[in-house]
């Protein structure tokens, strides 16, 4: 994988956004609170991170044994997990972003997203191993009159070829 030329910047904009907002914030409620409420959001992430890890594991492992795919488990353990390290990141926005993912409604989103992505990144095979069969929307349409027609046939990759009889 190649780091993204943006990435090192957008990580700047955060790094300033997050300084921003610590010291916003402790002028609001002063900094001995706002401390207090980073080192304890601090101590909740690192417990969420062990909760998630865990939790993660046993569903992939649970996945594993019941012979399904554990692509769902193992989305749902990188949202978790993500969510649970930006929890125990100090700093106020990276609290908020990663309570946030830790809720159901939003981890339901981000699953979505990182299967969606990590599809696009895998052939189609290794897709259905993780994640079973994709869905695809069809859409019918009536050909034009004067439009090539292209004879064809889906060959399922698990199955064996079709054999026609001599």
């Amino acid at each position: 994988m190649t780091v993204r030329p943006w990435l090192p910047l957008a990580l700047l904009v955060a790094l300033v956004a997050e300084l921003v907002t610590v010291i916003v914030v402790g002028t609001l409620i002063g900094a001995p609170m706002t401390l207090l409420a980073i080192a304890l959001a601090s101590l909740i992430g690192v417990v969420a991170v062990r909760r998630e890890g865990l939790r993660a594991w046993r569903a992939f492992r649970s996945a594993a044994q019941a012979g399904q795919r554990p692509g769902e488990q193992l989305t749902d353990g990188l949202v978790g997990l993500g969510g649970a390290l930006l929890l125990a990141t100090p700093g106020v926005l990276s609290t908020l972003a990663g309570a946030t993912l830790l809720l159901p409604p939003t981890r339901t989103v981000a699953r979505s997203w990182v299967q969606a992505r990590a599809e696009r990144h895998l052939s189609a095979a290794q897709a259905a191993d993780l994640f079973g069969p994709r869905r695809v929307r069809v859409r019918y349409h009536q050909p034009q009159p004067d439009a090539p027609v292209v004879e064809g046939e889906i060959i399922d990759p698990g199955s064996s070829p079709r054999q026609d009889a001599a």
